[in-house]
């Protein structure tokens, strides 16, 4: 079993208006974990009904469900948890070459606006098949989430900065290596975002960081460079459940979490990043 608190005091930060968590993952009942993935979450599954209690305290007004790995590209949890938060909600789904262009429009119909890619152990389809992926979700007008390790966003430059989808890089980049924000990965960053399609996404930042919590100062460091650099360019997601923590000891505090995220930008950028930046990136109505 997994205590994971849904519940308690405001955050000290307000979430503006019609706030976007642009990264969460909500399990339903019936949907096994399947192979190459990592299992279902611990008991009590993280279910719709949670969530919803997650947003009232937090502050969240919309989401965007994103597909869990435990499931690979076997979107029916995904479509099932869509139809379950209503309107509130879109999703990002795995495709693979086999997804046909009748199922994708099956996908938009139940609130899909993207797909992800993820290079990394557990992920359902990696970089392998980033070109694929941009050409379907660019004919389809959904965006790509991209995860990999950003430190060798290098070697990765020349080949995102052909994509003709509007583009998200993934979890603060993941530079599982370090980055600084001067350093020549954030630099990469930057001309990227530059071209005008691509989103730098603040989730999880605990997965990456070097220096370690509560104030994760390496991955706050590159996050004021981003947000000062293309403040137009940043969503934010809770990242909830928090499917790395595999003990209670290791859950985040969703509060302090959000409180020490969000302090990293002024309320403009927080404004940006939580209401007009995914509205944009997604295609929501504007509050």
């Amino acid at each position: 079993m997994m205590h994971r608190p849904v519940t308690g005091p405001a955050p000290r930060i307000a979430l503006p208006k019609g706030a976007v968590d642009c990264q969460c993952h909500v399990y339903l009942p019936g949907f096994p974990a399947l192979p190459g993935g990592p299992s279902n979450p611990a008991p009590p599954l993280p279910d719709p009904d949670m969530y919803r209690q997650l947003m009232g305290w937090l502050g969240i007004a919309r989401t965007i469900v994103t597909q869990g790995n435990a499931q690979q590209a076997d979107n029916s949890n995904l479509l099932a948890s869509l139809n379950n938060l209503g309107e509130i909600a879109r999703g990002v789904a795995v495709i693979t070459p086999e997804t046909t262009d009748r199922e994708m429009l099956r996908l938009s119909d139940a609130g899909v606006v993207g797909a992800r890619l993820m290079d990394l152990p557990g992920g359902a389809i990696g970089l392998s098949a980033l070109e694929e992926t941009d050409s379907r979700t660019a004919a389809h007008g959904w965006v790509l989430a991209v995860q990999f390790d950003g430190s060798d966003i290098l070697e990765h430059e020349a080949r995102l900065s052909r994509l003709k989808s509007r583009w998200i890089l993934d979890h603060h980049g993941k530079f599982f290596r370090g980055a600084l924000p001067e350093g020549p990965e954030i630099a990469a960053v930057k001309r990227l975002v530059d071209r005008g399609s691509c989103w730098f996404k603040l989730a999880g930042c605990y997965e990456s960081s070097l220096s370690g919590g509560p104030d994760y100062a390496d991955i706050a460091a590159v996050t004021r460079e981003m947000a000062s650099h293309a403040p137009e360019r940043l969503i934010w997601g809770t990242n909830w459940p928090h499917n790395l923590a595999k003990t209670e000891a290791d859950y985040p505090d969703d509060r302090s979490l959000t409180d020490t995220v969000l302090g990293w930008l002024d309320a403009d950028q927080r404004e940006l990043a939580l209401v007009r930046n995914p509205e944009a990136l997604f295609g929501l109505p504007p509050v």
